[in-house]
């Protein structure tokens, strides 16, 4: 008990707990969707795309978290646009844009003078760095993102399961994929800040996945996803503290070994 109880007369610890459980409920929220929809590719490719927000702002002395939404929604809009215009599929789009605003932003990052800290912890990620204003924010985005989803509820299963339906009866279709492409990038942008642009996908999708194994409801997956992530994210601190390794990765494999260890007990379809 001794032990459990160690790390909590840290400061920083204390924080980096209440940032995972926050990610960890917003990225059941959206990755629910990202999973049901397929669109697990997206939470891999907006991790890249935000990269020339990032690396433009650290050049112009802004803001990093801000310089980041700026990419993800320009990439979101992005790739409905490219979807629209060319009739590719979704995966072809995705693929397109991701891999521009990814070379976009090594072209900037190659003009960076020096590879400073801040610019390293949103490449590597930072769990243990996350402030009050992050945990704040944070929330703030979490009740956001939460409020809107439960909103567009029932349209985004028609979409998501019978989009020829949803159109004849009015529904907007291309504007709420846009909407929840925009979600996503802000949930990732988020979720880049604890570990790193090229980890935050399992944070995304690996606990919704798991989830989805055993879950019989979108309600019920997005509950299993929260408390996975949770779970996952706590031990994961824990074991970087005690071990001493990084956290975001850390994390991040014990969000995989979780869902191997679920897979052989997962829900067959009737």
């Amino acid at each position: 008990m001794t032990a459990l109880l160690e790390p909590l007369h840290y400061d920083f610890f204390l924080r980096a707990l209440i940032g995972v459980g926050l990610v960890s409920v917003l990225c059941a929220l959206i990755g629910s969707w990202v999973v049901l929809r397929g669109l697990s590719y997206i939470g891999d490719a907006m991790s890249h795309a935000v990269l020339p927000g990032i690396v433009g702002a650290f050049l112009l002395r802004g803001n990093l978290l801000l310089g980041a939404l700026a990419a993800a929604i320009v990439t979101a809009l992005g790739i409905g646009a490219v979807g629209r215009r060319s009739g590719l599929k979704q995966d072809s789009a995705i693929g397109i844009v991701f891999v521009g605003m990814f070379a976009l932003g090594l072209v900037l990052l190659s003009r960076a003078p020096t590879y400073t800290s801040d610019l390293a912890n949103f490449l590597i990620g930072n769990p243990l760095g996350v402030t009050a204003t992050d945990l704040w924010s944070t929330l703030a985005v979490t009740l956001g993102v939460g409020g809107v989803l439960t909103f567009i509820q029932k349209e985004l299963l028609l979409i998501s399961f019978d989009p020829t339906e949803a159109r004849a009866v009015g529904l907007p279709v291309g504007r709420l994929n846009n909407l929840l492409l925009i979600l996503i990038g802000l949930v990732v942008v988020l979720t880049v800040q604890l570990v790193g642009t090229t980890l935050s996908v399992s944070l995304l999708i690996t606990a919704a996945a798991t989830a989805r194994l055993r879950a019989r409801s979108l309600r019920t997956m997005m509950l299993w996803a929260a408390v996975i992530g949770a779970a996952c994210g706590t031990l994961g601190l824990y074991l970087s503290y005690f071990l001493d390794t990084a956290p975001g990765p850390t994390i991040v494999l014990i969000n995989t070994l979780t869902f191997l260890l679920a897979l052989p007990f997962r829900r067959r379809e009737s």
